[in-house]
């Protein structure tokens, strides 16, 4: 009798748990192939160099040669699943003169795929990949550049998850895209980044994807689990009232893309706890750039998703053996399990997102001298409820939540205002949920 007692008590624990995760999210996780990116990245090393201004006649050679396979791949992946892919290039024209990485004029080519929403369709979370690679010497077009890690692994994940994510439809739009020019000065995202502007993409986020082969540490560091979210604090377009209001009220670290990158953090987390993923405070690695930053600077959230140990031996270097140590960005290097893993990261994460219905555009917060905190918020459109966050001001992650239905506003009794950060999300029918909104306005008492 107590078995069966306990035996049932465990089992609607089970039933609970389950009722707040989705089953199509772990169906993605378990379609990400380590063998199809593994045969993607040795296409792409192929190609020989894919320096942005290499050959681009040859068929067999060159970032011509791997642009138009990347387009080709992504149309079959299309096809697939009834032309569910609109797929284009997009382009821009750079000159030698003022650009010091330059070495002749040429078109930066970005290769885009977009999966369109059937609710929100000018909605859009964006995962990119960079199509280039480099020698030591970023000028020299001809030498080989196989650039298997940096960043083909972030280009085959990216196709990957195109491939897992096209069999599914979602409420928000998603774009697969190769991205050009990134080693000369991020040329490809900051094209990309101006025609969103242009043509108005309401931007829900950016996953930028450089390097996710390597496990194995300059430092000697083996780990297969740990991955880095590069994030900045706040947008750089924000305004002076905006800083006044941060100065005063707090938010020093809830931009946008913090809360886009605690939102991939938050998933992974739950539907893939065997991984550990790492926020880092800061725009990209301490002085080095990445394709998110150009949509930054536009005010658009992006991060950057990457390896949490790499080997410099292999980044930027020419093929060649030195005092022992075998230098260049080669195939072998390549761990492909752990690329699937964190293509697996990016795909869920953009599912869910995908899934959700839009975050409130307001969120309003109140309480000053008193012992409760009031949050006021607008109403969503395809929201069935909205979740409430909270958190010590110290602490990196939204440790706390209410969930409220049928209802904009609601007092958190006996949680004071100054000892803790607060914002809110939307919440679908189907359970997934908006990035957090910290509050951008205040209640008067």
């Amino acid at each position: 009798m107590n078995y069966l007692l306990k035996y049932g008590l465990t089992l609607c624990f089970c039933v609970s748990l389950n009722a707040q995760t989705d089953q199509k999210i772990y169906d993605i996780i378990d379609a990400v192939s380590a063998q199809r990116i593994e045969k993607d990245v040795q296409t792409l090393v192929n190609f020989g160099t894919r320096n942005t201004f290499s050959d681009t006649v040859s068929e067999t050679r060159g970032i011509g040669a791997a642009r138009r396979w990347i387009k080709k791949e992504f149309e079959n992946i299309s096809k697939a699943c009834n032309n569910c892919l609109a797929v284009s290039y997009q382009k821009d024209f750079v000159t030698k003169e003022g650009n010091s990485r330059v070495p002749h004029d040429a078109w930066i080519v970005n290769v885009v795929a977009i999966q369109k929403g059937t609710k929100y369709p000018n909605r859009y979370i964006i995962m990119s990949g960079d199509i280039d690679s480099r020698g030591s010497d970023t000028m020299d077009f001809t030498t080989d550049a196989p650039g298997a890690n940096d960043n083909a692994s972030g280009m085959a994940g990216t196709i990957e998850a195109a491939r897992v994510l096209s069999k599914y439809k979602f409420e928000n739009s998603i774009i697969y895209v190769g991205l050009s020019g990134e080693e000369q000065g991020l040329f490809g995202g900051t094209g990309l980044a101006a025609y969103a502007k242009e043509k108005g993409w309401d931007i829900i986020g950016v996953l930028n994807n450089d390097m996710i082969g390597n496990i194995e540490g300059v430092d000697g560091v083996i780990d297969n689990r740990s991955f880095r979210i590069f994030s900045e604090p706040v947008p750089p377009t924000e305004t002076e009232k905006e800083r006044q209001m941060r100065r005063f009220y707090g938010g020093e670290v809830d931009g946008i893309s913090r809360q886009l990158a605690r939102y991939v953090h938050k998933t992974t987390q739950t539907y893939m706890p065997e991984m550990n993923p790492m926020l880092v405070y800061r725009l990209d690695r301490f002085g080095r750039g990445g394709h998110h930053r150009p949509f930054n600077d536009l005010g658009f959230p992006g991060i950057r998703i990457m390896e949490a140990h790499e080997n410099y031996t292999q980044q930027h270097q020419d093929i060649r053996t030195e005092n022992g140590i075998t230098y260049g960005d080669t195939f072998e290097h390549v761990n492909f399990p752990y690329a699937a893993k964190l293509t697996a990261v990016n795909a869920i994460s953009m599912a869910s997102l995908a899934s959700a219905p839009p975050p409130p555009k307001t969120v309003a917060i109140g309480g000053i001298v008193e012992p409760s905190a009031k949050l006021k918020w607008d109403k969503v459109d395809g929201a069935i409820g909205y979740k409430i966050y909270w958190r010590d001001t110290t602490s990196p992650t939204w440790d706390h939540s209410r969930y409220v239905s049928n209802s904009e506003e609601f007092t958190l009794d006996g949680i004071v205002i100054d000892n803790y950060y607060f914002g809110v999300a939307s919440v679908g029918a189907n359970g997934h949920e908006s990035v957090v909104v910290f509050p951008n306005s205040i209640l008067r008492n």
